[in-house]
């Protein structure tokens, strides 16, 4: 991320408004939740809702308010409370978190705060975008959440339409199993170095990407049904020794979420409903150990997250980087064009979202599960923060890219490194596979 950047008179408004924006959907997705609801500890790998809320105003006035206009927080003693890193999720549910009402009136108080700073002329383009950005992913952390606990789903959050650039009847082809073939180059990855980034990202650097076979499309549910009726949770040399023991201790026998109804059909869950799977969709909700060994079952593997990336933005004929798969500006295959919709759609749905490569739905979709392990780009600085990103370094964590249907556009960036442990599924999460030449 780049040093502070003073806004301009013309950037306040769109701060102001974007932040308001942000906080109605923040405040929509859970307005018909009881408070109890709210409260309680619904799976170990998440945070009580209520948090969440209580997260996100503590997080803003640290650096809306308090970094921007010096001086003391508004609750010091929530620091840690509501410190991600010092409270893991685990022990969330044990600490004196601010109940419903009382979470709502900090998010509020906070705010006054930032508008005041706001008015006093502390506006800062990367901080608030920062704030920003981080309230917008707990958004999607929240909808995990209702999705895990089966919690009723805000009454206008319904099946997903067509976005623009999207085309009804869309054929996936071979349920993601089709490759596109791209050749040797030495290619641009990373973060431009100027506007929003968040440190991982950067810096942008050169290097050498082989000659590989990617898929054109996710994985689809068709795809991953095949693999489990045939047998692929049984096949013991698909897996690697530590996903077959996760997969046996577990039980694991399907991607989450997957059940069959009555007569032996299968069904999957979207948020707090069952529907029928939808073959032509992207499979989701498989942890890296599954997205893995299904590749391994067809002779292929995951792709690197710089195959990805150079899958993504890397225009071949010209030897230049794209900012989006499909160019500059907003254009067509951005997620969440309408916040309000919930839900993946059939690969292939997004012709006009194609990459320079011919890669389709590689952003708005699914998160994507990569080979790679988080860690650092050559040149890496910490900033703002070395929670971030750097603590992170260095473990078992695996990188997704390209963010999925609940994730905003602001943080749906092709640059954009998620990172998890591969045996999480609770993420809207699929994959694609690679093969080398």
């Amino acid at each position: 991320m780049p040093s502070q950047t003073a806004a301009h008179a013309g950037d306040v408004q769109q701060i102001v408004e974007a932040l308001a924006e942000t906080r109605r959907r923040t405040l929509a997705l859970v307005a018909h939740l009881d408070d109890a609801t709210l409260e309680t500890v619904h799976s170990p790998l998440m945070s009580p809702l209520v948090w969440d809320l209580g997260h996100i105003a503590a997080f803003e006035d640290l650096w809306a308010v308090r970094q921007l206009g010096g001086g003391e927080l508004l609750r010091p003693d929530l620091a840690v409370v509501y410190d991600a890193f010092e409270t893991p999720r685990a022990d969330r549910g044990e600490i004196p978190f601010l109940r419903r009402d009382e979470a709502l009136a900090y998010l509020d108080a906070v705010r006054e705060r930032t508008l005041a700073q706001l008015a006093r002329g502390g506006a800062d383009a990367t901080i608030h975008e920062l704030v920003l950005r981080h309230e917008q992913q707990h958004g999607e952390t929240m909808l995990q959440t209702m999705e895990l606990a089966a919690l009723p789903t805000p009454p206008d959050m319904l099946a997903p339409p067509l976005r623009p650039g999207g085309r009804a009847g869309a054929t996936p082809g071979a349920g993601g199993l089709e490759l596109v073939e791209l050749p040797a180059a030495r290619v641009l990855l990373g973060a431009a170095e100027h506007g929003f980034a968040y440190d991982n990202e950067r810096p942008r650097h050169a290097t050498d990407v082989r000659g590989y076979r990617i898929g054109l499309t996710p994985i689809t549910n068709a795809s991953y049904l095949t693999f489990v009726e045939g047998g692929g949770y049984e096949r013991r040399e698909w897996w690697s020794r530590e996903a077959w023991a996760w997969k046996q201790e577990y039980d694991i026998e399907h991607p989450a979420g997957w059940e069959r109804d009555g007569d032996g059909a299968w069904l999957e869950r979207r948020l707090d409903r069952r529907v029928p799977l939808d073959p032509d969709a992207p499979v989701v909700h498989v942890s890296w150990f599954e997205a893995d060994a299904f590749a391994r079952a067809h002779g292929a593997r995951l792709p690197t997250e710089a195959e990805w990336e150079t899958a993504a933005t890397w225009d071949h004929a010209t030897g230049a980087k794209r900012e989006a798969p499909w160019g500059e500006g907003d254009g067509h295959g951005r997620a969440n064009v309408d916040w309000r919709r919930y839900g993946t759609v059939a690969v292939g749905s997004y012709p006009d979202g194609a990459a320079a490569s011919g890669c389709l739905g590689m952003i708005g979709d699914v998160w994507e599960w990569t080979a790679s392990r988080f860690d650092a780009y050559p040149g890496f600085s910490a900033y703002p923060y070395r929670e971030y990103s750097e603590v992170f370094f260095g473990g078992d964590f695996r990188v997704l890219r390209g963010g999925s249907w609940a994730t905003r556009t602001r943080v749906a960036t092709a640059p954009f490194r998620n990172w998890d442990h591969p045996q999480c599924r609770q993420i809207f999460a699929g994959f694609r596979i690679a093969k080398d030449i």
